[in-house]
């Protein structure tokens, strides 16, 4: 049997991206906002693949991390593709792909308190 840790990176990072935007869209509601343009101009401060990269960047600095989300992290980053979106650069797009994959592992994983965690440590820096 497969365990989560193993499977397909992209996998993890196509429902992380999913699960993330629904914490954020959530999160953004519950701060008051309620204008749907408000709410979308700023959930793109949270769903870029530029500011994922940079929350990535955030979580690793600061050691927040616990070791299988770096594994899952590194197999994501490590991903062998070359193609990415046109408003962003390759080494960016892996990065949000990782961090994506954070997320979908955790999901999968049933970790929802984590992903918590992870979400207040990204809103409050």
């Amino acid at each position: 049997m497969l365990h989560l840790i193993d499977y397909n990176s992209l996998a993890l990072a196509y429902i992380g991206d999913a699960i993330y935007e629904v914490y954020i869209r959530k999160m953004l509601i519950e701060s008051g906002i309620t204008k749907v343009n408000n709410l979308q101009h700023e959930a793109i401060n949270y769903v870029s693949a530029i500011n994922q990269a940079k929350f990535l960047e955030k979580l690793t600095d600061n050691n927040f991390l616990k070791e299988d989300e770096l594994v899952v992290m590194n197999r994501a980053r490590n991903h062998k593709g070359t193609r990415h979106p046109k408003n962003t650069d390759i080494l960016t797009y892996k990065h949000a792909t990782a961090f994506e994959a954070i997320f979908g592992y955790l999901y999968l994983k049933n970790d929802l308190n984590r992903i918590e965690q992870i979400i207040n440590f990204i809103v409050k820096e």
